[in-house]
C-alpha cells in the first residue's frame, strides 16, 4: 500500500500483491494468519486525520479481512472500536492490538450472528462498555465452498448463508437503533456479486443482492431519525473468504481478471468506510459505493 502523499500506479506491485499466489486452501472460517501472502490491512501505512474522533463503532467480522482494515482505520481516525468475530481467536487478538496501538479502546466480542439473542447480547455489551453506538458496520459474511452444480447448494447451506449475511443485519440494526442518535451511520457490505453473480457461490451472491435492497430501503426508513445508511460493494479482495471458498488453482490467479489484474488489499477498502461513516458524506444516504478495481456497477 502506498504511503500517504505518494503517487502510485494502482496496477503496480507497489499498490498491492499480484497473482500468481501460492496455491492454498483453508477450511471454513479460515484464518488470515495462515494466508500467503498476508493481506495488507494498513497497520504500517494507514494515517488517520481525526474524522471519527471520539465516536463508537461496532464492526462485525472485525477479526480479519475488510473488517480488520476498517477497525484499524476507524481507530486511527479517532474512534473506539468494538468488533464481532466467530472463532478466529488469533486473528481477533491482532485486531485488538492494532486498535489499541492506535491509541483507542478495543472490545472484541465472540458471538454467532445467526442468532437474534446473540445480536442482542452484542449490542448490550457495546452499550455497557461505551454507552452508545455511533457507527454500525455490517461486514460479517459466510461464503461457502464453490460448487460445480446448482444441486450442491443444499437447503441447509442456503439458510445458513442467509442467516449470517442478511438476517443478522436485520437483527443487529433492530437492537442497535435505540442506542443510535441523530448523526449516526450504518454501513453495510455488499459486493460486485450483487450485480455479476457467480453460479458457484450463488447463495452468497443472492445475499449480496438482498443487502443492496436492504440498504436502499433502510435508508428511507431511518432518514427522519437523522441516521444515514449506505453500502460498500467490493470487487475481488484478498481475504480469508477466498482461500476457504475456492480451489487452490483458482486462488493462485485470484483477481487476475480484474481490470487492474490484481485483487484489492483490505486497506484499499477502508477509506470508503471512513468516508461513509464520517460527516464528509453527510448528504449521502441509500447509496452503493463500488470499490471494484475498474469494473463499473450497473
Amino acid at each position: 500500500m502506498a504511503t500517504q502523499g505518494k503517487q502510485v500506479d494502482p496496477r503496480s506491485a507497489e499498490a498491492g500483491h499480484h497473482p500468481p499466489f501460492p496455491k492454498q486452501e483453508q477450511a471454513p472460517h479460515g484464518s488470515e494468519a495462515q494466508m500467503e501472502p498476508r493481506p495488507d490491512y494498513g497497520r504500517e501505512t494507514y494515517q488517520g486525520f481525526g474524522r471519527l474522533k471520539d465516536r463508537v463503532a461496532l464492526v462485525t467480522g472485525g477479526d480479519s479481512g475488510i473488517g480488520r482494515a476498517v477497525s484499524l482505520a476507524f481507530a486511527r481516525e479517532g474512534a473506539d472500536v468494538a468488533f464481532v468475530y466467530l472463532d478466529a481467536d488469533e486473528d481477533a487478538d491482532e485486531t485488538v492490538e492494532a486498535v489499541q496501538e492506535s491509541g483507542r479502546k478495543a472490545l472484541k466480542i465472540k458471538a454467532d450472528l445467526r442468532r437474534d439473542d446473540e445480536c442482542k447480547r452484542i449490542v448490550a455489551e457495546v452499550v455497557e462498555r461505551f454507552g452508545r453506538i455511533d457507527v454500525l458496520v455490517n461486514n460479517a459474511a459466510k461464503q461457502g465452498k464453490a460448487v460445480e452444480k446448482f444441486e450442491e447448494l443444499t437447503p441447509e447451506r442456503i439458510e445458513d448463508t442467509f442467516r449470517t449475511n442478511i438476517l443478522a443485519m436485520f437483527s443487529l440494526v433492530r437492537h442497535a437503533l435505540p442506542h443510535m442518535r441523530p448523526g449516526a451511520t450504518i454501513v453495510n457490505v455488499g459486493s460486485i456479486q450483487a450485480y455479476e453473480p457467480s453460479a458457484e457461490i450463488l447463495d452468497y451472491a443472492s445475499t449480496k443482492g438482498a443487502i443492496v435492497t436492504f440498504t436502499k430501503g433502510l435508508s428511507q426508513s431511518l432518514l427522519q431519525r437523522g441516521i444515514r445508511v449506505n453500502c460498500v460493494a467490493p470487487g475481488p479482495v484478498w481475504t480469508p473468504l477466498i482461500v476457504q471458498s475456492f480451489p487452490a488453482d483458482k486462488v493462485a490467479t485470484f483477481g487476475k481478471q480484474s481490470p487492474m489484474e490484481r485483487p484489492a488489499q483490505p486497506v484499499e477498502l477502508a477509506p470508503a468506510f471512513v468516508f461513509l461513516a464520517s460527516d464528509e458524506s453527510r448528504y449521502i444516504t441509500g447509496e452503493v459505493l463500488g470499490v471494484t478495481g475498474g469494473k463499473p456497477l450497473p
